[in-house]
């Protein structure tokens, strides 16, 4: 009987399992991994210094805590010494008339400048001197403005008196303080606010323009019914832009009148800024920072929903 060999068993190599992965195509990341990748740097510098300076100082206007000793829970003290506190309100209406004179007047230039530079020329050197007031720093443009507009020695009274007209304490007055603050940052950035309605403008067809200048229209009428209604959205977020950033003016008060003459340029961010630097109240200066944070959410989101800044009329 003849026994029939066997031959060994095939044996497979031990890394195949690791060379047939090797071989499998990888599977690509994920749009949503993606995002989130290239979006973290941001979210966790959002993260350490605004969402949590912003909570912490939530809990601080609930306590009394001057850096030398534990912050103490004294619950709504704060907020009703705030709401008692004659300097708070004053402050509170110094600022409400610097955000409708600056505001007021900066939208208005803006929208002329850009509307004469779609308009008329579109050249980039005309934009890039429009822009130059908006490199220099706040600190810096109040000082050169301290210096020209001072009573005795600034070359703007000196034309002024030139003239026969008597001097005006443009800084030294409570009456001319608040006003005068705020032409210096409308000069310095109408021209940023400018380019911003200027982009808005390039989104609107030329053709709409073209046909109806062929109806007849005119510079006034293509305005009012063509430019104003398709730059509404834009307009809208521009005014949002600027109300928030006006609110929160100090450097250039800081710099021309420190809150003088009497309070009358005392605006809220000078007086948190004293009341927690000044005077090491920093429980009270969070209750005043956050009661500015619930004017400012507010003012937003009615400022969003009167000009349906979310819709937009082009087609």
């Amino acid at each position: 009987m003849t026994v029939a060999s066997s031959s060994p068993p095939t044996r497979l190599p031990l890394d195949g399992g690791a060379k047939e992965a090797e071989r499998r195509p990888r599977r690509p990341l994920g749009d949503g991994a993606l995002a989130a990748l290239f979006v973290a740097p941001a979210m966790i510098g959002f993260a350490v210094f605004l969402l949590w300076p912003t909570l912490r100082g939530i809990w601080l206007s609930f306590t009394r805590f001057n850096l030398l000793t534990p912050p103490e829970w004294i619950g709504l003290a704060n907020y009703e010494r705030m709401i008692n506190d004659p300097i708070f309100w004053g402050s509170l209406k110094v600022t409400v008339e610097y955000v409708f004179i600056n505001i007021g007047v900066q939208t208005v230039a803006a929208l002329a400048i850009a509307v004469l530079l779609q308009r008329l020329t579109q050249s980039s050197l005309l934009r890039a001197v429009v822009l130059t007031p908006y490199l220099m720093s706040n600190v810096v443009a109040g000082i050169v403005w301290l210096w020209m507009l001072d009573t005795q020695l600034g070359i703007g009274n000196e034309i002024i008196a030139a003239v026969g007209i008597d001097r005006i304490p443009f800084l030294a007055d409570e009456t001319w303080a608040i006003p005068t603050i705020a032409m210096i940052n409308v000069w310095r950035h109408v021209g940023y606010t400018a380019l911003l309605l200027f982009a808005g403008l390039q989104a609107i067809p030329n053709d709409m323009y073209e046909a109806a200048r062929v109806d007849g229209a005119s510079e006034w009428r293509m305005f009012t019914r063509i430019t104003m209604p398709l730059l509404r959205p834009v307009l809208a977020v521009v005014l949002i832009m600027t109300v928030i950033g006006s609110f929160q003016v100090f450097d250039t008060v800081a710099v021309t009148t420190a809150g003088g003459p009497a309070n009358a340029t005392n605006v809220l961010q000078y007086y948190i800024y004293g009341s927690a630097f000044g005077r090491f109240q920093f429980g009270y200066a969070s209750a005043m920072s956050v009661a500015l944070l619930v004017v400012l959410s507010v003012i937003t989101v009615v400022q969003y929903r009167i000009t349906r800044a979310g819709q937009t009329d082009l087609g």
